[in-house]
């Protein structure tokens, strides 16, 4: 791996029903996902990202090979400038916080867990 590449260059955050979920992320992180064509049987709704920016992207996606867990790998999402705004947006959203704000470190900053409305466990990070 080339020490400029990011470990993580997409995610995908499967779903059962991506227009619940789209809803679900939509609103926690007040902003818009897009709704992309449908490929090889599946349903995606991407997150905001600038192309070509080098930065990590990633979607929501509904399929036969995409299913929602709490169990393995998590995925956590970029919650600056305000991990607490975000957390506070996830009960009325359906989802439910599993783990409150915690701070890591002065330094790397804080971290929080969810359950999303798919089922799926989900990590937040911020500086604040």
């Amino acid at each position: 791996m080339e020490s400029t590449a990011n470990a993580l260059n997409w995610f995908e955050i499967p779903a059962k029903d991506i227009n619940r979920a789209k809803k679900f992320y939509d609103s926690i992180f007040n902003a818009e996902l897009t709704l992309m064509p449908e490929m090889m049987g599946m349903k995606m709704a991407g997150f905001p990202i600038d192309n070509m920016s080098g930065k990590v992207g990633g979607a929501l996606v509904q399929s036969d090979m995409h299913k929602p867990s709490a169990d393995g790998a998590v995925v956590y999402l970029n919650a600056n400038p305000s991990i607490q705004e975000v957390i506070d947006r996830i009960e009325p959203a359906g989802g439910q916080v599993v783990m409150p704000k915690t701070q890591i470190s002065p330094e790397i900053g804080y971290m929080a867990f969810f359950t999303d409305s798919e089922g799926n466990k989900v990590g937040l990070h911020a500086n604040g």
